[in-house]
């Protein structure tokens, strides 16, 4: 008697059994098409308007995204357009979330159409469990993404302005990057070094020309405001190259209409006295430059000498040591602007080291992802006037310069007298070795007899050396070395220009020598 019931019982249960199962495996099959084509859960059994609606819009995206990508694959500048273009980037941002809504929309309603209360506990647990992750996952995904997106475009909004776009000149933009030497009981933000980048226009092709700070006796670009004020050169007593910012904020009433009457004044000065038309100028905080390097993760350095960080009554003063050298923001700030132990012109070497480290090694993965670190570090750290139409071609041309050697030129001492710069020598100088970099011959009358590229002469050699010897007071007597954030005011060289001996002396001989030996027109002999 007790065999029937037990045999009409087993079977009840099994088909009872395969059928939680085959309702499990369907409420998980349309999550997992809500995942990979959404609305295709909706089609097959649920509301087909629904459905449609957002297949159609998912298969328009989809499209669009390939257009995009394949488009961005054959031409990098519709990227870097799309992701400078402020309108473009908000809509993007809305389209993003919203999205993310619409999306997290379906899996619960595929979790919905997937009955679960008629599923077992465990596998109704499962099913909550997986429609969870699936929904928090890809919501999440976008909804950071749209995070990323307003982050760009407030970071486009902060930093650059909406003035119109400059042509080349010449076939070459050249960006006056200034280093502002911020600090207590100072007015405004006074350059500390001054590197003019001069970029082919097609080629990315860059030459850094680095300014001493103590130049005076300099002429003005014609028709400037500045050169009507000085029709014989800037000649003020005890003022130099780095206080055209000072002065012209004292007299900010000649520059009627401008909102950087300092950097306007240096810009002035700085094409008197290269020869070259300033495109654009960008302004770097020195003090946040640090933020900028912790952003990515620090920078490696060869660095050829000890160099001190912090003062010596410091509890954290120490050296960085010779040697390849991965350096934090901190340290990082201090090998571009100690002063002890060196001057100004092994500071510019340094400062140049640094502008190319970062140029070669940040790549797209690091700055993808430290993204918004850098987006904020940027904002507070740089001023420019480059307009935001511009970023994008400038950003096309960062990316083909980081494939190439950087050519350099530091209009310095012996070559250079500071205290009376011959100008004509100087625009020769920068004509010959922009010519170079574009793999050209300078024209006889401009390199002086047209030497070869390879066979530099004596006063290229001394075109990028460093002066071993501390700076010198208008009297030739040395200047006291200077901790970083002092004075940025740095007295005149002697009148009479040292000779190319001379530079090999001092605590940074080992730099100098190795400056001065290399002309292959590019950073290693001192990076």
């Amino acid at each position: 008697m007790s065999s029937v019931p037990s045999g009409s019982t087993q079977p009840r249960f099994t088909t009872l059994h395969r059928a939680q199962r085959v309702r499990f495996r369907r409420a998980v099959t349309l999550m997992l098409m809500t995942l990979v084509l959404p609305g295709s859960a909706q089609l097959v059994a649920g509301s087909r308007r629904v459905g449609r609606i957002a297949l159609r819009t998912w298969l328009t995206l989809a499209v669009l995204a390939l257009v995009a990508a394949v488009a961005s694959y054959v031409w990098h500048g519709v990227a870097f357009w799309a992701g400078t273009n402020t309108g473009l980037l908000q809509l993007l941002r809305v389209g993003l979330m919203a999205l993310a809504v619409g999306w997290a929309y379906l899996f619960v309603d595929a979790w919905r159409l997937g009955q679960p209360l008629t599923l077992q506990r465990q596998h109704r647990l499962a099913v909550v469990g997986v429609n969870g992750f699936l929904c928090f996952s890809v919501a999440g995904a976008l909804l950071f993404g749209a995070h990323v997106v307003g982050v760009q475009r407030q970071f486009m909004i902060t930093m650059f302005g909406e003035g119109s776009a400059v042509s080349a000149a010449e076939g070459r933009y050249n960006v006056l990057l200034m280093g502002g030497d911020a600090g207590a009981g100072r007015w405004g933000l006074r350059p500390d070094s001054m590197t003019v980048a001069s970029i082919d226009a097609e080629t990315g092709k860059t030459v850094l020309i680095s300014l001493p700070r103590n130049m005076q006796n300099f002429p003005f670009a014609e028709g400037s405001v500045m050169a009507e004020q000085f029709p014989d050169g800037f000649d003020v007593e005890g003022m130099y190259l780095n206080g055209l910012a000072t002065w012209a904020l004292d007299h900010a009433e000649l520059f009627k209409g401008s909102e950087n009457p300092g950097v306007d004044a240096t810009v002035q000065g700085v094409e008197g006295i290269t020869g070259l038309d300033i495109n654009y100028w960008a302004m770097v905080n020195l003090e946040g430059f640090k933020d900028l390097v912790d952003a990515v993760g620090g920078v490696e350095l060869n660095v050829r000498q000890p160099i001190p960080v912090g003062l010596p009554h410091e509890e954290s003063f120490h050296y960085i040591e010779p040697g390849k050298r991965t350096l934090d923001g901190h340290d990082t700030l201090w090998f571009a602007r100690a002063r002890e132990g060196s001057d100004d012109y092994s500071r510019m070497a340094r400062q140049k080291c640094v502008m190319s480290a970062m140029l070669q090694q940040v790549s797209p993965q690091d700055a993808l992802r430290n993204f918004e670190k850098i987006a904020g570090a940027s904002s507070a750290m740089v001023s420019t006037d480059v307009p935001r139409g511009e970023v994008d071609r400038f950003v096309e041309l960062a990316l083909k310069a980081r494939s190439q050697k950087i050519a350099t030129l530091s209009l310095v001492p012996p070559m250079i007298n500071t205290a009376d710069p011959d100008i004509a020598l100087v625009q020769r100088k920068v004509a010959a070795v922009i010519a170079r970099a574009e793999g050209r011959q300078p024209a006889p009358d401009t390199a002086e007899a047209a030497p070869a590229a390879d066979a530099p002469t004596e006063e290229d050699a001394a075109s990028t050396t460093t002066d071993a010897t501390p700076d010198a007071g208008s009297d030739g007597t040395a200047e006291t070395p200077a901790p970083a954030g002092d004075d940025a005011s740095a007295p005149a060289t002697p009148t009479a220009p040292t000779t190319p001996d001379d530079v090999t002396g001092g605590s940074i001989g080992s730099l100098s020598e190795g400056y001065a030996a290399n002309q292959s027109e590019d950073l290693g002999a001192v990076c």
